[in-house]
C-alpha cells in the first residue's frame, strides 16, 4: 500500500504540484483510506519527501547507468543523459524538473522536502564531478557547478521551450563547457 500511496502522490504532485494535491485526493486515487494512509506516512510532507526520494532513486540510477556506460567517455555519458532528458521533456505531461519545481513551492531551506532537495542537488554536482573526473580538470568542481546549471536549464527548457531542441543544445552547451575548462597542470 506504501507503493501505491506513493504512485498515487507521484501522478498527482508531478501533474498538479506538491501544494494543490490533498492528502485526500492521493487517498481516493491508491484507493486506500486515511487510516491506512498514516499508517504509512505521518504526514503530507512525509509522502512528498518519499515521492520525491522516488523520484531521486530513479534519476540517480539513470544517472549512474550512463556514466559507467560511458566508461570514462565523458561524450557517450553526456549524449546518454542529454537523449534520456530529451525524450523526457518530449513526453505529453512533462511539467520539468519536479525538485526545481518542488524547491518553488518550499522555500523554507529548513523544511524536510528542501533538504531532500538540496541533497538530491548535491548527489547531481557529485555525479557530474565524477562524469568528468577521467579529464583531469584544473577545477572539477566549478565544472560541475556549470553543468549543473545547464542541467537546470534543460529542464525548465523542455517545459517552456521547445523540447525537441533540448537534448541537442544541452549536448552542445556541455562540451563547449568542458572544452573550454583549464587542465591540471602535469606537475
Amino acid at each position: 500500500m506504501r507503493e501505491r500511496l506513493i504512485e498515487a502522490a507521484n501522478e498527482l504532485f508531478y501533474a498538479q504540484g506538491l501544494r494543490a494535491v490533498s492528502v485526500d485526493k492521493v487517498i481516493e486515487r491508491a484507493g486506500t483510506t486515511k487510516v491506512t494512509f498514516y499508517r504509512h506516512f505521518q504526514s503530507k510532507e512525509d509522502l512528498i519527501v518519499a515521492y520525491l526520494e522516488s523520484r531521486a532513486e530513479l534519476e540517480r540510477n539513470g544517472v549512474d547507468a550512463a556514466i559507467a556506460h560511458g566508461a570514462g567517455d565523458v561524450d557517450v555519458s553526456l549524449g546518454l543523459m542529454a537523449d534520456h532528458t530529451g525524450a523526457a521533456a518530449c513526453s505529453p505531461g512533462f511539467r520539468g524538473c519536479p525538485f526545481i519545481n518542488a524547491a518553488a513551492e518550499y522555500p523554507d531551506p529548513d523544511s524536510a522536502v528542501r533538504k531532500l532537495v538540496d541533497a538530491h542537488r548535491d548527489w547531481w554536482t557529485g555525479a557530474f564531478i565524477r562524469l568528468v573526473a577521467p579529464l583531469e580538470l584544473a577545477d572539477p568542481a566549478a565544472i560541475a557547478d556549470d553543468l549543473m546549471l545547464l542541467r537546470d536549464g534543460i529542464m525548465v527548457a523542455g517545459y517552456l521551450g521547445e523540447p525537441t531542441k533540448v537534448a541537442a543544445s544541452f549536448l552542445r552547451s556541455c562540451q563547449a563547457v568542458i572544452r573550454c575548462a583549464p587542465r591540471a597542470s602535469a606537475g
